[in-house]
């Protein structure tokens, strides 16, 4: 009985299984990790008793136990579209090393010093921060103590290693696209103070200017939202609107999409709409949207490297990987309207 292994309202613990398998704790404990030892018979007593008790193994203090703690800590916004699909690849990535994932979300009500705190509390090896460039002040310490990578942006805080796509290179990419397209009158949603919003805007104007498009300069602040895409697109809209749009990202772009639709705009007749990222929203049938892609598993695999083979010399210069942006076309794009 299960009871003679484990008080009532107890939890079981190793003991417990190793008693009433009739072996030691050293030997239960072999047998559950499927460590060559136990002979067969042994193991098969100590899986049928760890079943009867209905034990699980305690990872925390499996991680105790061991010099390393084979965890990569991940932040990520859930709302993000991006930060998802790099968040889904970085499983692969360690896996691929031995390594596994924790992730600590941030959300409206908590923060990314929270998130960041909560890693570090667990002994993870090194900490991955996807989608913000942004390391709290008094967590700067941390990466003396703990490796931390930026990913998608850029960053000012000392010790922390980043693998990013250039923004400006790829608004530069989409200016270009719509150019060779016949389009003279673009305009940008810009991206508030989301990951990399300034670099986007300045790749923007910057290759307006060289196009000699410097007086069609048009930017209209929105967000990383699709809400914030339906709003900036509707003042967009409200006059004389642009030919083609290059929103922040792609579900601000999926928000201009909708506004368009509802200005009885055919897209890409009408306008044309280009996103960035690269997220897998883009790539729906119904959604089919050109974007700038940034190399998601270049991202993910760089960040993996080098949280995994952190600086032997804390005074070493951090890692600045840059991965080129790719202009994936859709049918959200097509020739100017004459």
């Amino acid at each position: 009985m299960a009871q003679e292994g484990a008080d009532r309202g107890r939890r079981p613990t190793l003991v417990d299984v190793a008693r009433l398998a009739g072996v030691s704790t050293a030997l239960a404990s072999l047998a559950l990790r499927g460590v060559a030892g136990p002979s067969e018979q042994s193991r098969e007593r100590v899986l049928r008793a760890a079943e009867e008790l209905r034990y699980r193994s305690n990872a925390a203090a499996s991680l105790l136990a061991r010099r390393r703690s084979e965890l990569v800590g991940v932040t990520c916004y859930l709302d993000r579209g991006f930060d998802a699909d790099v968040v889904e690849r970085l499983y692969v990535e360690a896996a691929e090393r031995g390594l596994d994932v924790l992730l600590s979300a941030v959300t409206p009500s908590r923060t990314a010093r929270q998130a960041i705190r909560t890693l570090a509390d667990n002994r993870c090896e090194a900490i991955v921060c996807v989608g913000s460039g942004v390391v709290p002040d008094d967590l700067a310490d941390l990466s003396e103590r703990v490796p931390i990578v930026i990913v998608g942006a850029a960053t000012t805080a000392p010790h922390v290693d980043v693998v990013r796509t250039p923004g400006d290179a790829g608004t530069a990419l989409a200016v270009r696209h719509l150019v060779g397209l016949g389009h003279t009158d673009i305009a940008h949603i810009a991206g508030g103070t989301g990951m990399s919003a300034d670099e986007r805007r300045s790749g923007y104007e910057t290759a307006m200017r060289e196009a000699g498009l410097a007086d069609r300069i048009r930017v209209v602040e929105g967000g990383p939202g699709e809400a914030d895409g339906v709003r900036a697109a509707e003042r967009l809209l409200d006059g004389a609107p642009p030919t083609a749009v290059i929103a922040y990202n792609d579900a601000a772009a999926v928000g201009v999409l909708a506004a368009a639709r509802a200005a009885g705009l055919r897209v890409p007749t009408d306008l044309s709409v280009v996103g960035y990222d690269g997220s897998r929203i883009a790539a729906l049938s119904y959604v089919d949207l050109t974007t700038v892609a940034q190399d998601i598993p270049g991202l993910a695999a760089e960040a993996v490297r080098l949280a995994d083979a952190p600086h032997a010399d804390p005074a070493e210069v951090p890692h600045d990987v840059v991965l080129a942006p790719i202009l994936i076309e859709r049918s959200s794009t097509g020739p100017a309207p004459r």
